[in-house]
């Protein structure tokens, strides 16, 4: 009785699309001392870093120079992660290699 002349009201379904944020970038560093020579640093740089021979010399030149470096830019928990790899492996060879992050 009384109807609005329409059998049933159509409903729109919408789905909210899920936005995926890139996660945060984190430069790590590696800082010059007057103690940790410049062959451990170049195989730090390749072991941990992945890097070729040619850009860890590269690297570590600019570390020597200018008192610091960029070994690469990663999220945060795999800088992290590379941070302590670095600090253990030093620590191992009786380096005091300093090792940090900062956001990129």
């Amino acid at each position: 009785m009384g109807g609005t002349g329409r059998e049933s009201e159509g409903s729109v379904i919408t789905e909210k699309k899920q936005q995926t944020r890139r996660p945060s970038m984190y430069k790590v560093l590696l800082h010059n001392d007057d103690y940790t020579t410049m062959d451990f640093v170049v195989m730090v740089l390749e072991t941990i870093f992945h890097k070729g021979v040619e850009e860890a010399n590269r690297i570590m030149l600019n570390v020597h120079e200018h008192g610091v470096g960029v070994a690469g830019v990663y999220p945060r928990d795999v800088a992290e992660t590379k941070v302590i790899l670095v600090h253990d492996l030093a620590r191992k060879h009786e380096y005091p290699l300093k090792c940090s992050l900062e956001k990129a």
